[in-house]
């Protein structure tokens, strides 16, 4: 390793260490063995829940009191009891999730979760494996029929 690739490799040291802190691992094993340094090189990501699943399941009456309203939990941020079910996140404080529900990103995901999901019919549809006479039906018109 060369003078200038040694001082090109540390520029961005705030994204490592945020990346390292939203790693999830798979299994015990891999917390115990190796470092969170390499757990990032692989690639192993925390991921969030999909729009899709979002919008069937936790946007629901029923469902997103349940979710706004969970008991404590001492190994979730806030102890659980911030929690935005539009961008399906926890948050330390209320004034946190209040700042994060002005916030672009959270107007983004709500914007995102208006449009209907994909359904499988369509996904084969567009693919051309699906029957051309047969109509489609969308998501929001299924989700509609379900809270009837």
């Amino acid at each position: 390793m060369g003078r200038l690739r040694r001082s090109r490799t540390h520029k961005a040291q705030r994204d490592v260490h945020r990346a390292s802190r939203t790693r999830v691992c798979r299994s015990l094993h891999v917390i115990f063995c190796i470092k969170l340094t390499a757990v990032a090189r692989l690639g192993w990501q925390a991921r969030t829940r999909d729009l899709d699943q979002i919008q069937l399941h936790d946007l629901d009456p029923k469902v997103r009191e349940k979710l706004e309203r969970q008991p404590l939990d001492f190994e979730k941020p806030g102890l659980a009891q911030h929690y935005c079910v539009e961008c399906a996140k926890y948050f330390e404080t209320d004034h946190a999730l209040n700042t994060h529900w002005k916030s672009k990103v959270h107007k983004r995901r709500c914007k995102a979760l208006k449009e209907p999901a994909y359904t499988i019919e369509e996904a084969e549809w567009a693919a051309g494996l699906g029957r051309e006479d047969k109509k489609l039906t969308s998501t929001l018109q299924v989700v509609k029929e379900v809270q009837m």
